[in-house]
């Protein structure tokens, strides 16, 4: 079958197109402006990629069309397809369809953490020899691939609550029918589709109702409760944050950057505790290896085997990633774009790197929610673990982002600018921690390349 996938170059969608590579269809995609790590990924995986989405890219015909969720009706490349009559589906629907049936599903939804906990989740499952399937919206140095079929009866998904597609306005989360299912946290995101955070619990709701009574489901703190309380009919594991929880598994720093913890788990009315080791800081990730390890044991894995697999994980990229280092100065990139993950990621950091070395975050509010202030008051205190804070005024907001970020922090109009302020700044030894969700316009080579004295290309 001939697949042509609409937004192929997406996080879900690149890793979509990567199962249907494995499951042998001939695949294509279009999109506009990609870039790392999905435009890499799919160079990688020979999938070739129109740029746009002009109609003849349709042409001849596909046998099926693959609709990704940021395609609206307008865009040429849909309204060709609609009038033509071409077979569609959306990702999610495709996926459960042709990936997911029959397989014991281990969905990670939530907020925050979901793609390190999926990626922690699928490791432990291959590095256990159980062979797994997944689909992540990153990439995990140790996986590779965001996508893979896999050839044993899992498959680790990170399930979004984000509507499905232009035609299918339900979470895409609500495809995939999980016998394992994580709920790592709960907030207010997404501001473009729901009203307020009582309309996201209703979908995690919707997401409950489809879990098997012989499932699990993984609650990762109070603010879950409120969609356990609409009605389960599933076991509970709970997470706690310091000793023990009952009935459930906790992980307690024994080094302030995180990178060595005690695991604690109630098994009936004994209490297992295990170390570990590992190359993740942050008090976050300890929260998300709790998760991890409670998801893996639904699936058969004893805590010891979870635990080691944990501290061989080398991380997912996008996620506290060293980018390089020039005249003494460490760039990181980060996906942080939520006042919740951006303090996390600083507090890792600061962890890490001790309160002598210099921080320094450079922001762009890219998503939507930011974008329409709906995080403006707690923003710039979001930053606070920063030495020094800087962002891009990304244009066309109606409140004001300098006043939100306080008079610490130092706003300019674009990328350029902004590298110019930054490398006016810094000095040897500093620490810059670059967060986006998006590629912002490559500013992490392009200050490395101005910070060697080198043009960047």
């Amino acid at each position: 079958m001939r697949i042509h996938v609409l937004g192929i170059g997406g996080t879900f969608m690149a890793a979509l197109a990567c199962i249907a590579r494995e499951l042998g269809h001939e695949v294509e995609g279009s999109d506009h402006g990609l870039y790392p790590p999905m435009s890499t990924v799919l160079e990688r995986a020979g999938i070739p990629v129109r740029e746009g989405y002009r109609a003849e890219h349709l042409e001849p015909a596909p046998d099926r069309v693959v609709v990704g969720n940021a395609m609206t009706r307008g865009n040429p490349a849909v309204e060709y397809m609609l009038d033509e009559g071409l077979d569609y589906d959306s990702g999610p629907a495709w996926l459960a369809r042709h990936a997911l049936l029959g397989r014991h599903v281990i969905a990670v939804a939530g907020t925050h953490g979901k793609t390190t906990v999926s990626s922690l989740v699928a490791w432990i499952l291959e590095r256990t020899g159980r062979s797994p399937g997944w689909l992540i919206g990153g990439v995990a140095a140790d996986l590779g691939t965001p996508g893979r079929l896999g050839s044993g009866p899992h498959f680790v998904i990170e399930a979004d609550e984000y509507d499905t597609a232009f035609f299918d306005k339900r979470s895409k989360f609500v495809h995939y029918r999980p016998r394992t299912l994580v709920i790592n946290n709960l907030e207010y995101d997404h501001a473009d589709i729901f009203d307020d955070l009582a309309s996201i619990e209703r979908q995690f709701h919707h997401l409950v109702r489809t879990i098997p009574a012989s499932g699990c489901i993984v609650a990762g703190g109070p603010e879950v409760e409120r969609v356990l309380a609409m009605g389960c009919w599933t076991e509970v594991v709970r997470l706690g944050s310091g000793a023990g929880a009952s009935g459930g598994l906790s992980a307690r720093a024994l080094q302030p950057d995180g990178s060595r913890f005690e695991v604690r788990a109630t098994e009936g009315e004994r209490e297992r505790r295990i170390e570990v080791e590992w190359k993740l800081a942050g008090e976050h990730n300890l929260h998300n290896a709790a998760a991890a390890l409670a998801a893996a044991r639904s699936a058969g894995v004893d805590l010891e085997e979870g635990a080691a697999a944990l501290r061989d994980f080398r991380g997912v990229e996008r996620r506290l990633q060293t980018v390089g280092v020039a005249g003494g100065i460490t760039v990181y990139d980060d996906f942080a774009h939520h006042p919740t993950a951006i303090r996390a990621t600083l507090e890792a950091l600061r962890a890490r790197t001790g309160g002598a070395a210099r921080i320094v975050a450079v922001l762009e509010p890219r998503s939507n929610t930011m974008r329409r202030g709906v995080h403006r008051d707690t923003l710039g205190p979001s930053l606070a673990a920063a030495d020094e804070a800087l962002a891009l005024d990304p244009g066309g907001l109606d409140w004001s982002l300098a006043a939100a970020l306080g008079p610490r922090a130092r706003v300019r109009p674009d990328v350029e600018s902004l590298i110019g302020e930054i490398t006016r700044l810094v000095r040897p030894g500093d620490h810059v921690l670059v967060m986006s969700n998006g590629s912002f316009d490559d500013l992490h080579r392009r200050l490395l390349a101005r910070l060697s004295g080198e043009a960047a290309p």
